[in-house]
Order: C-alpha cells, then structure tokens, then sequence
C-alpha cells in the first residue's frame, strides 16, 4: 500500500487510540474515549464496507432474553450470573437509547412474545411452571412481573394455547442505529477507516505496531471490538455463530406486530416495514454455523421458510425479498470477555448474540480498560 505524505500525516502518525470493528462495541468504546481523552487522535479500523460482523445485519431485537432462554441459561450459569447477565443487557438497552434517542434508532416498545410449538410440549410446560419463579427473581430490576400468559391473538397456527408476554422488550431500525452511531462517531472527529484488514499486531512496550493492508504504523493502544471475528487476531475463547436470516416482500394488512422468540431464543421473527423478518435455525446445525462464511444453506433456509407456511402465515401468500446473515460471537459462556491482552492491548467480544442490549455497554467498559 503506497501512501501520500498527506495521508501518512493526517491518519497514521501520532495515533493514541486505535479500534478494531467499527460495529456497535467499537463505536461506543471510541465514544467514551473521546469523552474521557478530549484532545487524543482516535482511529477505528473496519475490514468491511459496513461493519462485518452483526450490527448491521441483527435483527433488531431491544430485548434480554425469552422465557425459555433463561430457563436454560439457568442450567448452565449460576442464579446470581443469569440475574447479572439480564440486569447488563436490560442496562445496556436503557444506555443505547440514552446515547442515540429513542426517534433516532426508531425504538418501538411493542412488546415481546415467546411461542411454543405444538410438538415441543415439554418446554412449554416447563415454562408455564417456572414463570412464577422467573418472575420472582428478576423483579427487584424491573419491580413488577415481567412473563404473563397470554392467548394467542395474531392467528399463528400449530402452536400451544398460550403465548408468553414481555411488555419490556421492544424493537429498532438496526440501520438508523448505526447510522446514528457513525455520524455521531464523525462528529466527535473519530477516524474510519474501512476495507482496513489488520494481518497482525506486535506489542512493543511503548507502543503497538499494526500491519493493516500490507501497511505497518504505530499506535499506543490498540483495542479489539471483533466479536465473532475475535479468535483470528486475539486468540480468545470466542467462537463464530452464524445467525441467518430472510425478509418477505410486504404484506398487506399484516397483524403482527412485537417481537417474537421461538425455541429458546434460536428462531425469532418481527415485524418491519410491514413485512415479517426471520431468522434464527442455528441449532439444526451447530457445527455448520459455527463460521465466518456470510452465506446461506438450504437445510435452515427452508426450515425458515416452513416456519413462514405453517407457524407464521399460515393464511396468507407471502415471497421472500431478500436473505442474509449475520456472525455473532458466543462461547462456554454468556458473558461478555472484557480484558487486557497485553501492556497496551485490549478487547471487548463474545456478545453472546445480545449485541444490541450488551454492545454499548461493552464498548464502554472496554474505554474504561485504558
């Protein structure tokens, strides 16, 4: 990579903070940066176009896990960890809107809905009996009942009787998010750079040395905010999870409006633009979806569109418009790695497929490292 005079000058000398992932944790971190270091030189680096990993491809959900969700978290992570997880993304939810507004990132507290279908009877009656105690451990954060039964009133088909209700969850336009949060980013005079791929790093004591496109310049920190891409540059326990993910051409008179849970967490539907957006289906194939490749197969897309016929539409004549996926970071655990790597390197990943609700909050406590 050739470079001007101008441009070694004005964007790789003298640089004290510079950011890997220009998603949603790399552009709070650099926020609060700016906030804490008024005067400092700060430059985030994306590999992609558009941020590569999921802040620009989630599906917009502004919530902190399902009914079933926590139930299951609750037989892998301890009593205390589960409340602690859910307090983090309900807070980090609350930062979000209070750094962006709530008009900017289009928030729309509709509500959340779990269902169950009908062949997965055993969940749905386990949830029905742990609710009350659900609802009792988590209510000194929210001081009332969060999950109440609900019938089923969208004409959904194949599903148990009743639905389960969220009234805190709500939805936003991942697009005017992180359109927000750039045009923030730009006003605070944060530098991106995109198609920016770092190769590797070598901490030198006083300083970083980062090979970006063949092009080697120095930082005094150098902070990670990869996520699923983590484990390529960090070496973390963090492993890519793909999350796919379809659109339908708009609906007329379409009825359904919130977000909507399905099988732990591992499908779930909204709606947009008054079309209906699907993903989910990771758990017909872990170890296929645990990748980086941001294509589609056809065993989850068809399984998705199944969901669409015979769950979600049934009623109705509907076309797909579009597909795509996003890579999430997940691991043994479901809290986020927030940490120091060496003297003068740092990372926040592993968001656990919660990005929207943990991201800013991770990208904070990350600018809280330095």
């Amino acid at each position: 990579m050739q470079l001007s005079y101008w441009e070694l000058k004005n964007w790789f000398t003298n640089i004290d903070y510079t950011i890997v992932g220009s998603g949603i944790v790399g552009l709070h971190c650099a926020l609060n940066l700016r906030e804490r270091f008024p005067e400092s030189k700060i430059l985030i680096l994306e590999k992609g176009i558009l941020p590569q990993g999921a802040s620009t491809k989630n599906a917009g959900f502004a919530c902190f896990g399902s009914l079933s969700e926590i139930i299951d978290d609750l037989k892998n992570h301890t009593e205390e960890e589960v409340i602690q997880l859910i307090e983090k993304r309900w807070r980090g939810l609350q930062l979000l809107r209070k750094n962006l507004g709530d008009s900017a990132i289009d928030f729309k507290p509709y509500g959340g809905y779990e269902l169950f279908l009908k062949d997965d009877e055993s969940t749905y009656n386990e949830c029905l009996q742990k609710l009350p105690f659900i609802n009792e451990i988590i209510k000194p954060l929210f001081k009332t009942d969060v999950f109440a039964k609900e019938v089923d009133r969208f004409d959904f088909k194949n599903i148990q009787e009743y639905l389960i209700f969220n009234p805190f969850e709500g939805q936003i336009d991942t697009g005017n998010m992180m359109q927000a949060l750039l045009k923030k980013a730009i006003s605070e005079n944060i530098m991106i750079l995109n198609h920016a791929n770092v190769s590797s790093f070598s901490d030198k004591n006083s300083n970083v040395e980062i090979v970006v496109n063949d092009y080697s310049f120095e930082t005094k920190k150098l902070l990670f905010a990869t996520n699923g891409f983590a484990s390529q540059l960090t070496n973390n326990a963090v492993k890519p999870a793909r999350a796919q993910v379809l659109i339908t051409e708009p609906i007329s008179n379409l009825d359904i409006k919130g977000t909507f849970h399905l099988d732990k967490g591992y499908y779930y539907f909204r709606n947009i633009d008054n079309r209906i957006l699907l993903g989910g289906g990771r758990n017909l194939d872990f170890e296929g979806e645990t990748t980086t490749d941001l294509s589609q197969t056809e065993k989850i897309q068809n399984k998705l569109e199944a969901l669409l016929k015979n769950v979600i539409l049934p009623n109705q004549d509907f076309q797909i418009a579009h597909r795509w996926s996003g890579i999430m970071g997940i691991g043994n655990s479901k809290n986020p790695i927030v940490s120091q790597l060496s003297e003068n390197v740092y990372c926040g990943v592993r968001l656990g497929g919660m990005g929207v609700a943990i991201g800013s909050l991770v990208g904070k406590e990350l600018a809280e490292l330095i």
